[in-house]
C-alpha cells in the first residue's frame, strides 16, 4: 500500500464536499481495496461513508422501498421490510459473494461500480428503480451506461436506491464458481406496466431483452420462455462459457426465475 489521507465525515454534506474537492468515496471496499492494492487506483484522499447515518437503513415509501447507499449485502437479505415487500431482492443480496462480502459490501458501492456481473444492477433495471444522490434522481435505464460506467459525474454520491414493489418477481443466477458473481444472472418482474426482465453476467453490461419481456407478459409461466430467441451475437465468450452456452443459460434461468416467482 501506500500513503494518502484518510477521512470519516459524520454527514453527508461534509462528505460530498470532500468527494467534490476530488477525495475518492470508500463504502464497502470490496472492490476499490483491492485495486488500490494491485495499484490500479492511486487515490490521494480516501472519503469513508461507514459514518453517516442517513446513508443506512430501509423504509416504506408508497409503493416503494428505499434503501440507503450504506445498507450492507447482509442488511438487505435480513431486513424484514425488504423480506415482507420485495422477497427477491432479499434472496439476490444473500447470493452475493460470501458472508465475509455480504458483511461489508454495501448496495450503493455495488451499483455505483457496476461491475457487468454484478447482481444488484439487474434487480435495478427490472424494478424500474430510481438513484437518488445527493444532487438528483436517475432513472436505472439512464443511470447503466456499459462495462463499469454510470451516469454518475464527478464528486456524485448515491445517497439511496427506490425501487417500486412488483406483483411477484425473482431472481435466478448461475454462479461463476470461484469468483461467485454471476455467470448469467436473471431478475425476473411482474409489475403493473408488465413484465420486465433485466440481465446480468451475460454481456458487457446489464441489459433488458424485450422478447422475454413481451413473452411472459401474455403468459407468465416457465413454458413462455421457450419459443424465445436469445442472440448470442454481443454475449461474453471466454473460459468460463460461450456466448452460445450463456445465450442458453439465459433461457434456463429465465425460467427458474419464473418458477420461483410463482411457488
Amino acid at each position: 500500500m501506500y500513503a494518502f489521507n484518510y477521512e470519516h465525515p459524520k454527514t453527508l454534506a461534509e462528505a460530498s464536499k470532500l468527494v467534490q474537492a476530488g477525495g475518492q468515496a470508500l463504502a464497502g471496499g470490496q472492490t476499490l481495496l483491492a485495486s488500490m492494492k494491485q495499484r490500479l487506483m492511486q487515490p490521494e484522499q480516501l472519503v469513508d461513508l461507514r459514518l453517516i447515518p442517513e446513508l443506512v437503513g430501509v423504509r416504506k415509501e408508497g409503493d416503494q422501498l428505499v434503501i440507503g447507499a450504506m445498507t450492507k449485502h447482509c442488511d438487505v437479505e435480513n431486513n424484514a421490510l425488504v423480506k415482507q415487500h420485495l422477497p427477491a431482492l432479499a434472496a439476490l443480496a444473500g447470493g452475493i459473494g460470501d458472508r465475509q462480502v455480504r458483511a461489508m459490501g454495501t448496495m450503493g458501492g455495488s451499483v455505483a461500480n457496476n461491475d457487468p456481473a454484478a447482481c444488484y444492477p439487474s434487480a435495478l433495471l427490472a424494478l424500474g428503480a430510481t438513484v437518488h444522490t445527493d444532487a438528483r434522481k436517475i432513472s436505472a435505464q439512464d443511470f447503466f451506461q456499459g462495462m463499469y460506467a454510470t451516469a454518475l459525474n464527478p464528486g456524485e454520491l448515491i445517497t439511496a436506491v427506490s425501487f417500486p414493489i412488483p406483483k411477484r418477481a425473482a431472481y435466478a443466477k448461475f454462479k461463476q464458481a470461484a469468483s461467485r458473481f454471476a455467470m448469467v444472472g436473471v431478475f425476473v418482474a411482474d409489475t403493473a406496466q408488465g413484465v420486465r426482465v433485466a440481465i446480468t453476467g451475460a454481456s458487457s453490461g446489464v441489459f433488458r431483452h424485450a422478447g422475454l419481456e413481451a413473452a411472459l407478459t401474455k403468459n407468465f409461466a416457465p413454458e413462455a420462455v421457450a419459443g424465445v430467441a436469445v442472440d448470442d451475437a454481443e454475449l461474453n465468450s471466454d473460459i468460463h462459457a460461450s456466448a452460445s452456452y450463456r445465450a442458453q443459460l439465459i433461457k434456463v434461468q429465465t425460467r427458474v426465475a419464473v418458477q420461483q416467482a410463482l411457488a
